[in-house]
């Protein structure tokens, strides 16, 4: 008996020391590895950021990540390997064995919990903006006007995506999509003409409908909110998927060639286009987001995850990595319609939708005929 312990002793001795070895190793490699001794162009297409990007993002988040362990793992080397994750969508294992990140799996888990709640706590709210001011709505009407695909006094096209995730544990059936195979979530964004993103929610269920979403969402009580008080001339456009409403512009679906109707569908369609393209280049950057992958967390953490992608696609387009377009002229391509009595609220009156049906139907006659 006693020697059957000592040989469990010491089984559990060599396996404590093949830790320590690996834990040593990796830190070595660690400290000779530095990714920031890379060329620009390779440390753009591994991490997904420039070099001047990355600095800014460690000195944001260095307060919520600095280790008080003389061997903690760096802010640099915990921002990293979080980085080569959303860039590449592999599993943890393999991320912590790529060049310039040398850690466990389980290191790996960590560093990405941690960077995701820092980004999604430190940046989420300063790069995610929905204009909400006089001014900011009139910027993104001009953005509108001035973009090759005008649409008078739009502020954001809307939509949403589905991002796979791990079939959770509670109420599994609310997340099994009928769009994709598996289980998702069904994430609402609205971006601008230059793909930048004004909002984003990433906390619905796959199985939930968009216009169910919509109707639940922060941004639509904004945008009531704002009618209520006497803007009138201020929409999102959405697809056949969405309520037409005052602030919703959608499609006119089943429309003869030459008709005013025609001509408002198709502006309509090609200005909502960007949502379209905004989707692709997020998932195509960050590749843990792409329906070829699947994010292995629970809806809450996965939703984390696409929050922080997001923040940093804005990053990018900060730092012109997605080159959009850019206006060099002031010029209005498309003139707003007349006011014909829609600022005053007191001679608007009808239900949502018969409201939502006229403001249509007079932007149509003003701008489309």
């Amino acid at each position: 008996m006693a020697e059957s312990y000592l040989a469990w002793d010491l089984s559990v001795l060599e396996h404590r020391r093949v830790m320590v070895m690996r834990r040593q190793i990796a830190r070595n490699r660690r400290e000779s590895e530095n990714p920031l001794d890379l060329e620009d162009s390779e440390f753009l297409y591994l991490y997904r950021v420039t070099k001047d990007m990355f600095s800014e993002l460690v000195g944001a988040l260095r307060p919520s990540l600095q280790k008080q362990r003389p061997y903690g793992l760096s802010v640099e080397s915990q921002l990293l390997t979080a980085l080569r994750f959303y860039a590449s969508g592999c599993y943890q294992l393999p991320v912590g064995l790529q060049w310039g990140c040398s850690m466990s799996q389980k290191s790996v888990s960590r560093v990405v919990h941690a960077i995701t709640e820092a980004i999604n706590e430190k940046l989420l709210r300063k790069y995610i903006k929905f204009p909400m001011t006089p001014e900011g709505r009139r910027a993104a009407k001009a953005k509108f006007r001035n973009a090759p695909q005008p649409f008078p006094d739009a502020i954001g096209a809307i939509d949403c995506t589905h991002i796979k995730i791990l079939a959770p544990k509670l109420h599994e059936e609310a997340y099994v999509s009928g769009h994709h195979e598996g289980h998702s979530l069904n994430v609402q964004v609205v971006c601008d003409p230059d793909l930048l993103i004004l909002n984003i929610n990433a906390k619905w269920p796959g199985a939930r409908h968009d216009a169910h979403i919509w109707a639940n969402s922060p941004v639509r009580s904004t945008m009531k909110r704002h009618f209520d008080n006497g803007d009138r001339r201020t929409w999102l456009l959405g697809d056949d998927g969405y309520p037409l409403e005052p602030w919703l512009m959608t499609l006119i679906k089943n429309q003869h060639l030459g008709t005013p109707e025609r001509r408002y569908t198709d502006a309509h369609g090609s200005a909502r286009n960007i949502i379209k393209r905004c989707f692709g280049v997020l998932k195509s950057v960050f590749r843990c987001l792409s329906h070829q992958r699947q994010l292995m967390y629970e809806p809450y953490t996965a939703g984390l995850i696409v929050n922080a992608c997001a923040v940093l696609h804005n990053m990018r387009i900060k730092y012109r990595l997605l080159e959009p377009y850019v206006t060099t002229s002031t010029e209005i391509i498309v003139d707003s319609y007349n006011d014909d009595g829609l600022e005053d609220t007191g001679r608007v009156t009808g239900t949502g939708r018969a409201i939502a049906k006229r403001i249509q139907r007079r932007l149509i006659n003003t701008t489309f005929t």
